[in-house]
């Protein structure tokens, strides 16, 4: 195993982790630039959701399950949020390749903090979501989909300080099955349909039993998308802040899992 020094593995400086993650996002983000074509593709399937799922969506639950707004305004939301957790949650799949590949170990032989390794793999996820969120809803504007430009943008940022958290997460469960690939894949897809579906993303949450209206309460994501939902319809309130903390919550619990799974690894 690499021998790091004890400073950069303790306590290393803000403005090292800041430096750190920079070289890593945009070490992770050569790939996607040298291949665009794949960011543009993966729009398609947001897109067919909105477009195929959207009016069934509508025509099966009915308008006032969506609070008056229009069917569009109100699923738009859910569907960026998806892309999100979709991304940023099958990070660790990419450091399993690297693992395979020894990638990793020439990486660990840096002085790079531990947390800039999640930090900007995880930024690298958010970075093209920017991109497709600001795409989708300005092709969606034909269609009745009302565009807040600065709302949306804080709903962005917000995902992306969640996706900070569960990417760090989706990278330390990449550690701990090291070399046992099903076992990420078996947890990463037994959370992630029960978290999207608590959530209301796909549908609202109000049409379901009480049981289900219970468990969606401790679920972080469920706060998020209530966020996403209001800011996308121009709002700034309770549910907006209560999704920022989600978020750092998550983001938070993440970077301490992550760099602790991290420096057990390397230990």
């Amino acid at each position: 195993m690499a021998v790091h020094s004890t400073e950069v593995l303790e306590k290393p400086g803000l403005v090292q982790i800041l430096n750190d993650t920079r070289f890593v996002f945009w070490r992770e983000m050569l790939l996607p630039l040298r291949d665009p074509f794949s960011l543009v593709f993966s729009l398609l399937q947001p897109l067919v959701f909105l477009g195929l799922f959207g009016p069934l969506l509508g025509a099966a639950v009915g308008a006032p399950a969506f609070g008056g707004q229009s069917t569009l305004q109100w699923f738009l939301p859910g569907v960026v949020v998806m892309i999100a957790l979709f991304g940023t949650s099958m990070t660790g799949s990419n450091l399993q390749y690297e693992l395979m590949t020894g990638s990793y170990e020439r990486i660990l032989a840096t002085p790079l903090s531990r947390s800039s390794l999640m930090i900007g793999r995880a930024l690298k996820e958010w970075a093209p979501l920017v991109v497709q969120g600001l795409l989708i809803a300005l092709v969606c504007i034909p269609f009745g989909f009302v565009f807040y430009p600065l709302h949306v943008l804080f709903g962005l940022v917000i995902l992306g300080i969640f996706g900070i958290g569960l990417g760090a997460l989706s990278y330390a469960l990449a550690l701990v099955s090291q070399n046992k690939e099903w076992i990420f894949w078996g947890v990463q897809q037994t959370l992630l349909f029960p978290l999207m579906i608590l959530s209301g993303i796909m549908l609202p949450i109000e049409a379901g039993p009480d049981w289900m209206k219970t468990a969606s309460l401790f679920n972080p994501l469920t706060y998020l998308v209530n966020a996403e939902r209001e800011l996308f319809a121009g709002g700034v309130g309770t549910d907006t802040l209560l999704g920022l903390l989600a978020a750092s919550v998550t983001a938070a619990v993440g970077l301490v899992v992550g760099v602790r799974t991290i420096n057990r690894n390397i230990s």
